[in-house]
Formats: structure tokens, sequence, C-alpha cells
């Protein structure tokens, strides 16, 4: 689905990325992890488009994307959640979620979301600015998943979201996984969280993947080390 290849982001002088290479199969939960100012919401910035990449390749189901603007792999079918959620504060859910659906076309809100979000239906008519950080996270992805994506990328879902919550995150994503047969990045620090969603692991540190794992092979008291300040 997704195959990015010796990719680089700079900020100005400072290179950030050096020259990451990942590829993220059909139906597959990747999980990025590593600390903060490791790289991770850099790459997903670029992965999306709002950040340039100097070089490297970007490829969605065989399309060389790098050079697209975020329209265009919107278009195409990525959907990204930014870290801090941004949601429109002073918009319905509703309206925030019919936002998300200029990239498909439809002009209803998909019964699936409501139905994974039960929540966001009994709050349709709520100012998105009045959620909680758990609901707002809810609604950023049900607005993700209205523009009806391929890939699905998540960056830092469960910050600042209480233990419960981020419990019952984790086995929404892998409900909306099978029920939309989408593929899911996801960057995170929190070990449990991804554990529990992840069919593959790597780790980011200081802008290069450094670790991979999948299933068995997952180490998390070596992935940690990677995670503590």
């Amino acid at each position: 689905m997704l195959n990015v290849n010796e990719l680089r982001v700079s900020y100005g002088m400072s290179e950030v990325i050096h020259g990451i290479s990942l590829n993220v199969g059909a139906n597959e939960t990747v999980a990025i992890m590593g600390r903060n100012g490791m790289g991770k919401t850099t790459l997903f910035k670029s992965l999306i488009g709002m950040l340039p990449s100097t070089a490297g390749e970007i490829r969605f189901q065989g399309d060389d994307l790098a050079r697209a603007e975020s329209y265009q792999r919107v278009a195409k079918g990525i959907a990204y959640v930014p870290q801090g959620r941004m949601v429109f504060p002073t918009l319905t859910v509703e309206e925030n979620i019919k936002a998300g659906l200029e990239a498909s076309g439809r002009k209803k809100v998909p019964n699936d979301i409501y139905e994974l979000f039960p929540v966001l239906f009994d709050m349709r008519h709520r100012k998105a600015g009045n959620l909680s950080g758990g609901q707002q996270q809810q609604l950023a992805i049900g607005r993700a998943l209205a523009a009806d994506p391929k890939v699905l990328l998540l960056d830092e879902p469960t910050e600042g979201i209480q233990p419960s919550i981020i419990k019952q995150l984790a086995v929404t994503l892998n409900e909306i996984k099978q029920l939309r047969k989408i593929s899911i990045v996801v960057s995170e620090q929190v070990l449990s969280f991804a554990t529990a969603v992840a069919d593959r692991m790597l780790v980011i540190d200081k802008g290069r993947i450094v670790h991979e794992a999948q299933g068995e092979q997952i180490d998390k008291a070596y992935i940690s080390k990677f995670l503590s300040v």
C-alpha cells in the first residue's frame, strides 16, 4: 500500500529525517515508536504533504506522491489525524465529520462512523470545542474516516487521554481495520497501546529507523529503552 524509500526531510538547513525507508502492507497496522523529538511528527507531516521532502520516494499503490500536494494525497486515499487532534472547535461534531466528506464525494456521514463511535452520534450537535480530549480524538479519527481512506496515519493518538479511553481506542482501531479493510500507521510512545494494535513495530531514533520487529519477535523490554527519557 505505502512504500517509503530513502526519505529525507529538513527544516531549513537542518535535516531531521535521514533516509528513512519503510513499507506498509494491505490491511496492516504499523506502529512507529520513539520519544518526543525523534522525528515521528516530521515523518508523518512529510507523508501527508505538509512538509516537503528533500529526497526519496513516497509511493502509494505504485504512484510516487513525493511531490503531490496534501489534498491530492487525501484524494488518492491517505488520511491524517494530527497530533493534538486539531478539530474545528466552533463547528459541531457532525459538521467536523462532514468536513472529511469532501475527498470521498459523499454527502451523508457513513453509518459505520457513528457505530464505531457512539458518543459522536450522541453529541453530533454539540460544538467540538466542548468535547473532552478522548472525545475529540474519536472525532478526529471519524473525520479522517469520512474521507474513505485506504491508509490512515495517526500521530500520537493517546496523548492527553485517560487510560480507560486508550484501551477502548485500541479496540476500536482494530475494529476499523477489519471493517474498512484499511492499513493504519500510528506513531506512539505508549507501548501497551501499540502492542494492542500493531502487527509490526518500527523504532525511530534521531530521524532514523533503528529497529523493526513483528509478532512474537517484538521485544517490549528492548523497545522500551527507546521510549524512556
